[in-house]
């Protein structure tokens, strides 16, 4: 049997009072003077139990045949006078028990000893006359890698009995004295330590021990406590979901509860209990403190107080952590902890309260028992805390407000109990409940204050911009963001962010957003939409008349306009509501057995066989629908075969996890055991090809992983001059641009030189001149082709492009139309730039520029004229208007639809004119390619010639900017008429990021019209799987993203198949298949049976509702299995002899059809090959086959030819020849191919210049109908949606994914 229980609850039981000898002389004292005084004793260690408690090697040796009596064993002792931390422990077995009190023995690294007494009895330790009521308090041990612990400790009395305890079972009376005896009470202390914080639970369970224990005699004591302890020992922490445990302590049942989620922690008390102390604002008050990182101290008269009301907070403030030192209760000889300098979170007794108020400075002192805060030292001063955001407090303020916080009056109308143990259930399913809710609001005010730091982040390059996150929060937030901005627990937080941890927050910020904030998310620049402006302005009035109100009323302080967050809504409430469902399903509790005594080590087998066989039983009652808790029986009884030493049953039930649930697969502990297993029982268990495949992943050996990257940086301006890499990492960091081609036409445009200066400037340097760097790099140094200088960009001249480009955003962001003018626009339209007052044709005004159109704000009663859509623009003209004697620059501006505008720019007409001509040019890009995103790129461009004209004030300045317009230079490519009649739509799956990725594969999943309407659940999807594992997910209604990252393992995706409504499956390099729950958008089922890459699947549905679909899936070495998609059970599997290169497998008449390469074979369910077809090339050689699909209408196979563009045409009744060959012209290779009504779709690479192509095929005329040509790659995928459209998703140099008409 392995010794110790993984995740075993109990760590070590402890027991704590006075000395026998002490307790010997008061009782002695006491008797002779009938003393009611007594001094304070001091507390130690009187026993200590760690498991484990019963081996192996005790039964063999029979060592364990007095079942746990009275001789104390090698794990526990009584009267420690040794400790030594050493992990593992060998055993005691032959040690001397004549002297057990010098036994060494070996504790947990983490638990220190030495201290515990004094917090279990962090008062006073006194003989009492009479006895007291049971107290329970709490502790938390934090070790130095912030490691925590947990206890529960217990403080009790019972009779001194002077002959059992003192004199070794001899009473020692003084007969010539005959005074009747006082009865006296000595206080001992239980204090049960574990991992996991299992407050109610260890509460309960001391409770059943102490009504035990009180009365009992010094070694029945011993006894007790050590069989108490050795319960506690085989009982494991249930792993996250929905399944609690429960066991047996007479006379009550124990709860272990589960956490729901495993983003969230272990509760098990009462998180209302703050509510119920504090007032909402003061509960605000004491989170900024532990925010902003205080020194922070509680003070109750109640010692259980201490620990459960900071853990409450601690909790609170998840997924932030606490970073400093947590000592919720400190003793009395520990108050002199107060005075550290640091940072800290600290409990101690209200006795204190007057000392470390007027001693220790810089306290913020918090009384749990009066509800209020204080600042040590100054009395009647107010702590200065910085106050909470406004529309954060009053949404976390109106949310407690709405909850019910007292058991007895929510549940008045139901009967009484009569029996405790459903007493109990009732009132624990309440608690759950009204914590999941404080859960719930304490994070949505996380969220709320913290959710658009992630506006400011460079994921790339783990940069945060904190002084734009500063610039962009009201005038009375910004105190406390400042704070909080420059803490540990903050930067922990954007290390997480920035790592993309998707933890609560994470999850919460997502849901929050609806489609168009997600993609205004990835556009850059961002500007406030007209929707937004308007909401604004309604904001804004509700606000005056507040102010109004309230100015009317002396009594009621007014606060200055700006200080009204009126950029930062909060969240909305139907989003919030949407987004705080988390799903709360109903808890399994599973009933552990019964422990019959005594303690032996085949008893001990014994219970574990009893719970192997109940946990089977639950296993086998409950469905494959059920995956998830059957994923926490298999890891339940995975744990009790390893107690058992049966590793390969263990292995197996760790293995179903894969397929169950395989966030909670303990992948650490499964290397364990298979490094414990002989060489016999390895080779054992690898015969089953379950097994084997997990046994080799566990023992290949992991490279020299770099570790992540957790650094996290401050943008900062650069100090030294800049090539065109650094130039590119810089501007990336800034958050300005992320496109590497646009970062490139930057650098050209800053780095011109202006012609008044001297022939060398500091933008340019000769290569002479250039110092000699100290270390030699590859970096690659370009040269100016005007001069031949190097080409550099100094730090001013970054510097003041940078000032002014965000001086633009704060500009554009304080850009306030009035509604007259707001409903003349799009919701969605933004104004991205203002010209000057100018005098116009219109009337006199600003140009304003949004994403759609030109327009001018009039002057005087502001007013809407709109000067031209960019679409209909017909020319463009720089003219000059006499006004005698000046001749005025102007810009002429021709439509179709009204008399040409004619504004008087003046001095900037030139950069008007490059704006509006890029504008018109990505316009007329956008409606030729189809691609929306050009115009995103075309403003980017625009306000970056804003920028460069800007800082460089320069007559050159004009010609720098010229370099950055890309569309204008481009706007004369032709898109073929085919191409543009057949092209509907195009998207960006890699958008937001900073280079192109390939798009490898591409699935389309049908809505349901059963789902809610505003469900995203029942619209369409589109599934784009790019490189590393990533999949991106659109909605095909609106081709908005829904997901942007689904992670999918770390390596090159092959394949995607839509099983069901709920599951899509996805093969990856790795050589495993992910299972991607559509529900949850979480992968937590994996199948590893294939060995190498999975490259193929294909879906067996016959129809019936009796049958069952089955996933027919294929891996490069030749191996095919059979899924069964209800089980995950493989149904059959075989390998393809002499197989080396299986890229493909169809489907067709219950046959399997295999692509190996050169030759594709039609074989058998069971492997059994029945046909081979080859295609010889005239050098004698094969052809290699790239991809192929079966027509079944015609009964007829078509293969594409990797290397010549030539398709095949077989017919399946005779396969020795093609019945037709088709030769597509100009293609330089086939990639893929999918068949749509009666076309043949042929995804390829044309052979000039790397053009992607696609042909339409007629399969009656077996002729080419079109040529498609929307990509600059090579086309990779091809999907069909609904036999209305085609969507194509090309390689990396290209990287968007097209979407065609089907006629």
């Amino acid at each position: 049997m392995v010794d110790v229980l993984p995740n075993a609850i109990l760590e070590i039981c402890v027991v704590v009072g006075a000395s026998n000898e002490k307790l010997k002389e008061i009782c002695q004292a006491v008797h002779k003077d009938r003393a009611r005084s007594y001094t304070c004793l001091s507390p130690e260690v009187r026993s200590v139990h760690v498991p484990p408690f019963v081996t192996k090697e005790d039964s063999q040796s029979g060592y364990f045949a007095q079942n746990f009596t009275r001789t104390p064993r090698h794990r526990s002792f009584r009267k420690q006078k040794e400790f030594k931390h050493a992990t593992p422990v060998s055993s005691n077995a032959n040690t001397s028990h004549k002297e057990p009190q010098t036994e060494e023995f070996s504790i947990p690294n983490n638990i220190d000893l030495q201290g515990l007494p004094q917090l279990c009895f962090p008062g006073e330790l006194q003989i009492q006359t009479e006895p007291k009521e049971d107290h329970y308090h709490f502790l938390v041990f934090t070790d130095v890698f912030g490691t925590r612990t947990y206890g529960v400790a217990v403080q009790f009395y019972r009779p001194i009995q002077e002959g059992n305890s003192f004199q070794n079972g001899q009473a020692h009376w003084d007969i010539a004295v005959h005074k009747p005896r006082m009865s006296l009470y000595a206080p001992f202390s239980i204090c049960v330590i574990s991992k996991f914080p299992y407050y109610a639970a260890f509460k309960d369970s001391l409770s059943c021990l102490t009504a035990q224990v009180k009365s009992c005699c010094e070694v029945d004591f011993d006894d007790e406590v050590r069989r108490f302890a050795a319960k506690l020992a085989l009982m494991s922490s249930p792993p996250p979901g929905t399944l609690h445990l429960v066991f047996h302590l007479k006379p009550l049942e124990i709860v272990l509860p589960s956490t729901e989620d495993p983003k969230y922690p272990i509760v098990d008390l009462d998180l209302h209990s703050p509510f119920l102390c504090f007032k909402p604002e003061c509960i605000l008050q004491i989170l900024t403190c532990i925010l902003i990182e205080q020194r922070i101290v509680f003070l109750s008269a109640d010692w259980a107080l201490l620990t459960l009301i900071a853990e409450c907070f601690i909790l609170y403030l998840h997924p932030l952590q606490w970073q400093h030192t947590y000592v919720p209760v400190l003793s009395k000889g520990m108050v002199d902890f107060l005075m550290a300098p640091t940072a800290f979170l600290m409990g101690c007794h209200i006795d204190y309260f007057n000392q470390v108020q007027s001693e220790v400075e810089g306290l913020i002192l918090v009384n749990i028992d009066e509800g209020t805060i204080k600042s040590s030292n100054f009395a009647d001063i107010k702590p200065d805390i910085p106050e909470i955001p406004v529309e954060a407090a009053e949404c976390f303020t109106q949310r407690v407000e709405s909850l019910q916080l007292h058991y007895d009056l929510e549940l008045s109308h139901l009967g009484s109990c009569t029996d405790i143990s459903d007493l109990r259930i009732r009132r624990r399913d309440w608690q759950r409940n009204l914590n999941s809710q404080i859960q719930e609001i304490s994070l949505e005010l996380m969220v709320n204050i913290f959710r658009e730091v992630s506006d400011h982040l460079n994921y790339e390059y783990r940069v945060f911009n904190s002084e734009e996150f500063l610039k962009t929060r009201t005038v009375s937030d910004r105190p406390f963001y400042k704070k909080v901005l420059e803490t540990y627990i903050f930067h922990s937080f954007l290390k997480d962010r920035l790592s993309g941890k998707m933890d609560a927050f994470g999850c919460m910020e997502f849901c929050i957003y609806s489609e168009n904030d997600r993609m205004k998310m990835l556009d850059s620049p961002r500007r406030p939409t007209m929707e937004e402006m308007a909401s604004r302005k309604e904001r804004t009035a509700d606000f005056l008349m507040i102010k109004q109100l309230a100015a009317s009323m002396p009594n009621l302080p007014v606060d200055f306009l700006h200080d009204f967050s009126i950029d930062h809504p909060s969240v909305k409430k139907n989003k919030l509501e949407n987004a705080l469902k988390r799903n709360t399903k109903s808890t399994r509790r599973f009933k552990l057995p019964e422990f019959s005594c005594p303690l032996t080590y085949s008893s001990v087998i014994a219970w574990y066989t009893d719970s192997i066989n109940l946990l089977s039983r639950a296993i086998n009652s409950t469905g494959p629908e059920s995956s998830s808790l059957l994923a926490r029986y298999y890891y339940l009884r995975g744990l009790a075969y390893l107690m058992q030493e049966k590793f390969q049953e263990a292995l197996l039930d760790f293995q179903n996890l894969y397929k169950t649930d395989r966030d909670i697969f303990p992948k650490e502990l499964v290397k364990k055991v298979i490094g414990a297993m002989s060489p016999d029982q390895r080779k054992h268990a690898s015969r089953k090809p379950e097994l084997k495949r997990l046994i080799s992943i566990m023992l290949e050996k992991e490279g020299d992983v770099t570790a992540p990257d957790e650094h996290v940086k401050t943008f900062q301006l650069p100090k030294t001059h800049m090539h065109q890499e650094d130039f590119m990492k810089r501007i990336q960091e800034s958050g300005i641009v992320k496109d590497g081609d646009t970062i490139l036409r930057l650098f050209d445009a800053l780095t011109i030189v202006k012609s008044e200066k001297s022939h060398l400037s500091y933008r340019d340097m000769t290569l002479e001149q250039y110092p000699t760097p100290k270390v030699v790099s590859r970096s690659v140094f370009y040269l100016s082709a005007e001069t031949g200088h190097l080409k550099q960009i100094d730090p001013e001249t970054f510097k003041d492009f940078y000032n002014f480009w965000k001086e633009s955003e704060t500009e554009a962001q304080e850009v306030n139309l009035p509604l007259e003018v707001i409903e003349h626009l799009d919701k969605n339209e933004s104004v991205y730039k203002l010209s000057s007052s100018v005098k116009t044709n219109y009337g006199v005004g600003k140009i304003a520029l949004t994403q759609k159109r030109l327009f001018l704000l009039t002057e005087g009663r502001p007013g809407y004229v709109e000067i031209a859509k960019f679409r209909d623009i017909q020319e463009l003209e720089n003219i000059s208007v006499m006004f005698f004697p000046l001749r005025i620059p102007a810009l002429k501006i021709k439509t179709t639809l009204k008399e040409p505008f004619i504004g008087n720019l003046k001095n900037e007409r030139d950069l008007w004119q490059l704006i509006v001509k890029e504008m018109w040019a990505g316009k007329t890009m956008a409606d030729k390619h189809k691609d929306p995103q050009y115009i995103q790129q075309a403003l980017t461009n625009v306000l970056l010639m804003d920028a460069v004209v800007g800082c460089m004030q320069s007559p050159r300045a004009i010609y720098a900017a010229s370099k950055l317009a890309y569309f204008d230079q481009m706007k004369n490519m032709v898109v073929p008429k085919t191409t543009s009649e057949t092209l509907k739509h195009k998207i960006n799956p890699s958008a937001g990021q900073t280079s192109r990725q390939a798009v490898n594969v591409l699935l389309y999943t049908p809505g349901h019209l059963i789902q809610q309407e505003e469900d995203e659940n029942a619209n369409p999807r589109l599934w784009c799987a790019l490189s590393e594992g990533k999949v991106v997910l659109f909605n095909a209604t609106s081709w908005f993203i829904q997901q942007h990252c689904i992670q999918v393992g770390n390596s090159k995706l092959n394949c995607m198949l839509g099983v069901e409504f709920s599951q899509v499956w996805v093969g990856s390099q790795d050589s495993s298949i992910y299972i991607i729950n559509t529900l949850s958008m979480s992968c937590n089922k994996q199948l590893t049976e294939h060995c190498t890459d999975v490259t193929d699947m294909v879906l067996e549905d016959q129809g019936s509702k009796l049958s069952q679909k089955q996933v027919h899936s294929c891996s490069l070495d030749g191996r095919i299995i059979c899924w069964d998609v209800k089980t995950l059970a493989i149904k059959m599997n075989f390998q393809l002899p002499d197989c080396h290169k299986l890229t493909a497998i169809k489907l067709h008449n219950s046959m399997l059809w295999c692509c190996v390469g050169d030759a594709l074979l039609e074989v058998k369910k069971n492997g059994q090959l029945l046909r081979k077809v080859i295609l010889e090339k005239p050098e004698g050689n094969h052809v290699y086959f790239s991809c192929f699909l079966v027509f079944p209408e015609k009964n007829q196979l078509v293969t594409a030819c990797g290397d010549n563009g030539e398709v095949c045409i077989w017919d399946m009744k005779d396969l020795s020849k093609p019945s037709q060959k088709i030769q597509l012209q100009d293609c330089k290779s086939i990639g893929c191919m999918i068949l749509v009504k009666n076309q043949l779709w042929i995804g390829g690479k044309g052979s000039d210049k790397a053009r992607g192509k696609i042909y339409v095929v007629d399969t009656f005329k077996y002729s080419v109908e079109k040529e498609l040509v929307a990509h600059v790659d090579m086309v990779r995928a091809l999907c069909c949606a609904e036999d209305r459209y085609v969507l194509s998703g090309a390689g990396r140099e290209d990287g968007k994914v097209a979407i065609w008409k089907v006629e």
